[in-house]
């Protein structure tokens, strides 16, 4: 069992050079948020992450969760490890000081999530789910629900969740049919959701349930859809537990992966109906929703970081110790990283994780600029940009997750495909993170007719000019040849960009036919400008500091890596986006 080790070096430079950290805490204005508090922090995360959170990760994944009588069990270690999360403040460390949060920058929360879910996804959903929840309360929620659920979900004392699935429906939020019918203060809810992570547990006092669903007068479809907190212990006026609502899970799904994550089939209402109280106003609850969905989002590309980290790190450990054959200009028995075939499998996992990492934590940063800017046309430019940048992060960087712990398996060879040496378990958590919150193609219909068709391109134009000024702008001779390979990455996606301008006057269905790849010219072009920013970044801090050299030079190498052998895919889906819509609709459905 190979141990995680938080890779903070890269974490830091991340976050304080790629997300401009020293930007984001002018904007805030809170000394207590300081740069030396942000490395003090990331420092205990990453002891509790490696100490607490990764020597669970095996052994939840053997023993899972299980449904015994009527409760959710969960595996051996996971109440202490709670504890240890929720009595440290992390579920917090990103919430409105104003409930009890320590009021965290986004970039700063995000990487904290990296490290847990690095250590250990499985555990680490439900500090996720508590931070959305808290989102759409606090954004949505009456001051009095506000007051009752947040600073518990806050503190992590309750835990939360999202209940939008329902076995009928699926993605199609359009035909929920859960019931919520008014009884005084309150409604009565009635119905079944499946996919419910955390539905049910007993690590937490309570547990509060958001879920949508319809009262009696609703207009169909996701008009009418509004969204209620269910907790699944009644709490009094006192703030004290009442009693047991009238809500059970009744099953826990038999998953791939995650399988200490308790995957609840939760039923609603089975006797006199589950008490529920409005969020907001009727029929508005998909819009509330998606406050916690699109946290989720960002999170779940997160994952992807996350997960492709940890492949990298047991691939890399079992190549320095592996010995077969004799590498070419190698001596007999040297390891299996001297091949030049497993060396380009690690520097693929190695630079695609890098890249992966700057994405998400600067369009982290893009979230944070936008909530503490004061002047009201830059924040909506900048929430523009991480609105345009969320599908991105979410489907790509969990497609490019999957596929890392795929590499991490070939690293292992025919040892990986064997459960016992523990590879196997990050690709099979990983191949959830495609799917939920929205499945690749959902996230890449959304970046093109959201993101890209709703303002004809305008988001998408002002992005890649900044982005070809800052290219342009890089003086190092050494980047010259890494510049032109960036630019024409860019032209790529302009190029893409206009013909899907083109294409939505032919409709709908031919734009989607090519929609993911579409997405994907933008997220290796992205990665590209984000790896060479980096190495620019790098050569400048070699030149000032002897401190650290081996990991600027690294920083610089990787650059090189994913310009040469992974930025050139961008082009490869460009060409799909040109030629490929009408080989979708080759064959009639009864010749599939």
């Amino acid at each position: 069992m190979t141990t995680y080790k938080a890779p903070l070096d890269d974490i830091r430079f991340v976050v304080r050079h790629m997300a401009n950290y020293d930007q984001i805490f002018d904007k805030i204005g809170n000394d207590d948020l300081s740069w030396d508090m942000v490395e003090a922090v990331t420092e205990e995360a990453a002891k509790l992450a490696e100490q607490v959170l990764a020597p669970l990760n095996e052994t939840g994944d053997q023993q899972g969760s299980k449904l015994i009588d009527g409760k959710v069990v969960t595996p051996d270690g996971w109440q202490a490890a709670y504890d240890a999360v929720a009595q440290g403040g992390w579920v917090g460390l990103g919430s409105s000081t104003a409930y009890g949060g320590q009021g965290f920058p986004e970039v700063v929360a995000g990487s904290v999530a990296e490290m847990f879910q690095s250590a250990n996804l499985a555990f680490s959903l439900w500090p996720l789910l508590n931070q959305g929840a808290g989102d759409a309360i606090l954004r949505h929620a009456s001051d009095a629900l506000k007051e009752r659920y947040l600073p518990k979900l806050i503190s992590g004392e309750w835990t939360g969740t999202m209940n939008l699935t329902e076995p009928q429906a699926g993605s199609d939020l359009a035909a929920v049919r859960t019931k919520a019918v008014p009884n005084g203060d309150h409604y009565l809810i009635s119905g079944s959701k499946i996919f419910i992570s955390y539905g049910d547990h007993e690590l937490s006092d309570n547990i509060v349930h958001l879920v949508l669903a319809r009262t009696p007068d609703a207009p169909d479809g996701v008009k009418g859809i509004s969204l209620f907190i269910v907790p699944k212990y009644l709490v009094n006026a006192d703030g004290r537990l009442g009693a047991r609502n009238d809500l059970r899970a009744i099953s826990l799904e038999h998953k791939l992966g995650i399988h200490a994550s308790p995957t609840c089939v939760m039923s609603y209402g089975d006797e006199d109906g589950a008490v529920g109280y409005l969020i907001g106003e009727e029929n508005r609850g998909l819009e509330y929703m998606f406050v916690m969905m699109n946290r989720a989002r960002f999170e779940v590309g997160l994952q992807g970081v996350s997960l492709a980290e940890r492949a990298y790190q047991k691939a890399l450990s079992y190549a320095k110790e592996r010995v077969q054959g004799v590498p070419f200009n190698g001596q007999p028995g040297d390891t299996i990283i001297k091949h030049p075939d497993v060396r380009r499998l690690l520097m693929h996992m190695k630079s695609q994780t890098q890249a992966m990492r700057a994405l998400t934590y600067w369009g982290g940063a893009q979230l944070d600029l936008a909530h503490y800017e004061e002047n009201e046309t830059r924040r909506q430019s900048v929430q523009a940009d991480a609105e345009f940048l969320t599908p991105i992060i979410k489907a790509w960087c969990t497609e490019r997750g999957v596929e890392m712990t795929s590499l991490g398996l070939q690293v292992h060879g025919g040892l990986g495909f064997i459960e016992e040496t523990g590879a196997a378990q990050y690709y099979r958590d990983a191949r959830i993170i495609t799917i939920y919150e929205g499945t690749t193609a959902i996230q890449a219909n959304d970046f093109v007719f959201r993101k890209t068709l709703r303002d004809e391109g305008a988001t998408a134009r002002r992005l890649l000019a900044q982005w070809k000024e800052d290219v342009i702008g890089y003086q190092d001779g050494r980047l010259q040849d890494g510049k032109a390979k960036v630019l024409k990455s860019l032209d790529h996606c302009d190029a893409a960009l206009d013909l899907m301008l083109k294409r939505a006057k032919s409709g709908p269905a031919n734009v989607a036919a090519t929609a993911v790849a579409y997405l994907d010219v933008w997220g290796y072009a992205i990665g590209g400008y984000l790896m060479l920013k980096a190495a620019s970044i790098a050569m400048a801090q070699q030149e000032q500091s002897d401190a650290n050299t081996d990991f600027f030079k690294g920083k610089i190498a990787c650059a090189d890596f994913y310009i040469t052998h992974i930025l050139p895919q961008a082009e490869a889906c460009l060409s799909i986006v040109l030629d490929g819509t009408d080989a979708v609709w080759g064959l009639s459905d009864d010749q599939f």
